[in-house]
């Protein structure tokens, strides 16, 4: 199991390092820095959010008292094409105000242009100069060129027709990157509410569940000199569904409707040594290492309607499972299972 959730750590942790740029986005003045940044890592935020809120049901029957299921699964949201570029404008350190390049999940180099901006230097205020690059797109790299979050998951049967579900991982990784995992849900199965519907396959529950994941990766300070370099990210989300499947002995049918939410935040923290060139006065056209300390602290949300269908296929106690769930980021859930009722 840790080793599947440092793989989906290090999934998040590449996002980041194969966008080698991301810290020159610093050069920017503080508050263009952080609009640049939430627009271009926004996609892979508003993905992870929605693809853990993914896999949590393969059935809307429950097990019984103590029955149990092992889960590996693999969800990827798609991120829309409005999403695979974008557009700021009105930034006040860029030349000309405007910016468009692609976000992490497009494609192609990001935009170069250059920034002016007035910076505390040798006691004065001196007007600087740099040329930023933007980092690139990463689509091609991506699984199915969608944001990819693995799931392990464990379902044990309780009293009184409800499932509860586990996803749990102490803090795993090194160095570089680690981070650690909780997610618990619950299912309630509310068949017998409607009469002689119990008597049929079909199944119906209702089902909540709740994930927070912490990821730290340390950067290296190739891109921008410095010392104590990291980025921190937290996410928690959560989702709220009805649920219902047709179970027969081979194939199971199932779906689901509901809400699906949560937040995350990003901090670039340590100090960067940004470089610049001074234009005008006494010290024209003088080297200026400028450093800037925890330049980065931003939030995301994302959240709305979902709807899932999805099949199963049943052979003794293995199980194989696939759903597409409709959403913002639509999602694409498979896996397998080992189901013991």
């Amino acid at each position: 199991m840790k080793k599947t959730i440092l793989f989906m750590l290090l999934c998040f942790a590449t996002q980041l390092s194969k966008a080698q740029e991301l810290e020159s986005i610093l050069l920017a003045a503080r508050d263009d820095a952080n609009k640049l940044t939430e627009a271009y890592i926004s996609p892979a935020m508003t993905g992870l959010i929605y693809g853990m809120n993914s896999g949590w049901y393969h059935t809307a029957k429950v097990h019984k008292k103590l029955g149990f299921d092992f889960t590996l699964g693999l969800n990827a949201s798609v991120v829309p094409t409005k999403d695979e570029i974008f557009t700021l404008t009105g930034l006040e350190s860029v030349v000309g105000g405007s910016v468009t390049s692609p976000t992490i999940a497009g494609s192609g180099d990001g935009a170069i242009f250059d920034i002016s901006a007035d910076v505390e230097y040798q006691g004065n205020s001196q007007t600087v100069t740099a040329e930023l690059e933007m980092p690139s797109g990463i689509q091609d790299d991506l699984p199915l060129s969608a944001v990819p979050t693995p799931a392990v998951q464990l379902s044990v049967g309780l009293p009184f027709k409800f499932d509860a579900m586990l996803r749990l991982v102490p803090e795993v990784g090194g160095d570089d990157v680690k981070g650690n995992l909780f997610g618990i849900g619950l299912k309630k199965e509310i068949t017998g509410i409607f009469g002689p519907l119990d008597k049929l396959p079909l199944h119906v529950s209702l089902l909540a569940a709740y994930t927070n994941m912490d990821v730290s990766y340390a950067m290296d300070g190739d891109v921008i000199a410095g010392s104590n370099q990291m980025a921190e990210f937290n996410l928690s989300s959560f989702t709220a569904q009805a649920i219902a499947s047709l179970n027969f002995p081979i194939i199971n049918v199932y779906g689901g409707v509901g809400y699906s939410g949560g937040n995350s935040t990003l901090k670039m923290l340590g100090t960067y040594n940004l470089e610049y060139t001074v234009e005008g006065g006494p010290l024209d056209g003088q080297q200026a290492v400028v450093p800037v300390t925890d330049p980065i602290d931003m939030s995301f949300n994302a959240g709305g309607f979902r709807a899932t269908l999805g099949a199963r296929l049943s052979l003794g106690f293995f199980k194989i499972f696939g759903d597409y769930t409709i959403q913002e980021y639509n999602t694409v859930s498979a896996g397998i299972a080992f189901s013991f009722r």
